[in-house]
């Protein structure tokens, strides 16, 4: 598919930040990304301030990086030890904030570059994986399409708008990849 040739991974940047916020935060985003990441949390829209504190810290560090999509910023990806200070069990994210962007092949064209990534990183890691719910079949679609493999499902665990659903754990093995 030719998005997934237009698409790449790049550090966070200082210089990114702002644009960052616009689209993910700021008075012209499209808000509807927070409908699938997790919205059973409740996360407040982040004023620009609020953001810029809360993401300077992940400014070059190797568990955070920005989706580029014919050279502009349209996403973030994240990494984050499931396990704690044990740092064996490594778990992912995306968001893709644009949803006229969302089913063109940007998340599968950028998943097995971060995947490989990360792998690369944490030499001694032998799982990476990640947690949907059952809210969020996009994400689970990519998953799928991405070659990571359905390992649990914990039912009627996620209570939204009236209605109970399930979270769903995906994950792949270094030598699957």
């Amino acid at each position: 598919m030719e998005t997934e040739s237009e698409v790449t991974i790049r550090p966070v940047q200082k210089a990114y930040l702002r644009e960052l916020w616009e689209i993910s935060y700021g008075p012209k985003a499209d808000l509807k990304w927070m409908d699938y990441n997790g919205p059973y949390f409740q996360d407040p829209i982040l004023s620009w301030e609020e953001f810029s504190a809360k993401i300077t810290p992940k400014i070059n560090q190797p568990n955070f990086a920005l989706i580029i999509y014919q050279n502009r910023i349209v996403g973030q990806l994240s990494s984050y030890w499931e396990d704690g200070d044990l740092q064996k069990w490594l778990e992912f994210g995306l968001v893709i904030y644009d949803s006229k962007l969302w089913g063109k092949g940007i998340g599968k064209g950028v998943v097995p570059i971060w995947m490989q990534q990360l792998f690369e990183t944490y030499p001694e890691i032998q799982h990476l994986g990640f947690t949907t719910w059952s809210g969020n079949p996009g994400m689970m679609r990519l998953g799928e399409k991405c070659g990571l493999k359905r390992e649990g499902q914990i039912r009627k665990v996620r209570f939204w708008q009236g209605n109970w659903y399930d979270s769903v754990k995906y994950g792949i093995l270094r030598e699957e990849l």
